[in-house]
Formats: C-alpha cells, structure tokens, sequence
C-alpha cells in the first residue's frame, strides 16, 4: 500500500474541512487524522503519528457537542486513537467521559463496545467483564471482538490469543477499511488494552494487511 499517498489524501481532507469549518465536519476531519494517523504509524513516523491520532480524538470529541445520543463511534474513536498512539493518560480521560455519556449501560452493542473499551483503558478489570460478557451473549455484535475483550479482562492469555487472531483474520477478508487505510485498527487496540493486562498475544501475522 502506498502509504505516502495516502498521508497526503488525509491531511489534504483535513485541511479542507478546516477551510469549511461547521460542526458537521468534525466527523470528517477526525476520520482524515486517523487515518493520516495510521498511514504515519506505518511509515515509522511514530511522533508525527502520535499528534494525528490525538488530533483525531480531539475533534471526535468536539464533534459530539452537536452528536445525538447514540453517536457512539465518536467516542469509540477517540478511544482506539489514543490508545494505538500510547497516550496513555489522554486515552484514561477520554475513558472517563464515555463512561459519563452511559456507554457502560447502554441498550445498542456498540454502546457497549464503547463502554468496555474505557474500563479497559481504565484497567476496571471486574466491570468491563461484565459489559463483555453482556456483547457476547448478542448476535449483532462481533463475537471474536467480544471474547477478546472478556478474556482481556479475565487475564487469560490462552484464550485472548485464538481471539484476537479471529479478528485479525477477519479483517484479512474485509472488502473496505475506515479511510482505505488497510490496517487491523481494533487488533492494535486489543493489543494495547492487552499489554496493559500484560497479556499481549504474538500474532502469526502483522496487524498490516496485505495489498
């Protein structure tokens, strides 16, 4: 994948929706850093990743001041970004607030998805068990993503490994990734909250995905 080419597509959407201004392209502009984020983080541009993924954050963020209230994929995102860029104490804030906004409690999956990810990040290893399991019972959320999520939190590094190698298959086979960016963004995430549960999985493949 060409990776440059797609740093300059993202910062290029970025910059136009500044231009534009108008609360209805915060979305746009938080998926543009992301995904210039991503590309940066595969070129091994590391530090100028980290700013783009925390501006992606922080404009999901702002975004949700004219979101309704199930906008749950602003806060997810915020989220995921901090966390893959290891802003570890900015991610543990951003955790705090979506658990403000009811994500932990919330009736719609990807509620919950968002509340698990903050208890996660906030290492509330009992509670976010609890909301795992209640994804996994589903059969409209992702189950591999449920599982690793639950035995994350369950500290079982058995477990998590065949999970989260289900998720990075399935995104092996996946026709279309956020912003094109061909990469297994929610198995870099599992694999961060895992490290912090000191579990991290060594995965047959990379969270890159072939062209």
């Amino acid at each position: 994948m060409d990776w440059d080419a797609l740093l300059e597509r993202e910062r290029g959407r970025y910059a136009n929706g500044e231009r534009r201004a108008g609360p209805e392209q915060l979305v746009r502009m938080g998926a543009a850093a992301y995904g210039a984020g991503l590309a940066l983080l595969m070129l091994g541009r590391d530090g100028e990743a980290r700013e783009w993924l925390g501006r992606a954050a922080a404009t999901w963020r702002e975004s949700w001041a004219t979101a309704t209230p199930t906008s749950w994929g602003r806060p997810i995102g915020a989220v995921k970004a901090l966390l893959i860029a290891g802003r570890d104490a900015e991610a543990e804030d951003a955790a705090r607030w979506t658990l403000e906004l009811g994500a932990a409690t919330a009736e719609s999956p990807i509620g919950r998805y968002a509340g698990c990810l903050a208890l996660l990040a906030l290492e509330r290893w009992p509670d976010a068990r609890h909301v795992a399991a209640s994804l996994r019972e589903r059969d409209d959320f992702p189950c591999d993503v449920a599982e690793a999520l639950a035995l994350i939190a369950a500290h079982d590094l058995v477990g998590y490994t065949r999970a989260v190698e289900s998720v990075l298959t399935s995104f092996e086979t996946r026709k279309s990734y956020l912003e094109d960016a061909a990469v297994a963004d929610t198995v870099l995430v599992l694999q961060a909250l895992a490290r912090r549960r000191g579990i991290e999985a060594r995965l047959p493949a990379s969270p890159v995905l072939p062209d």
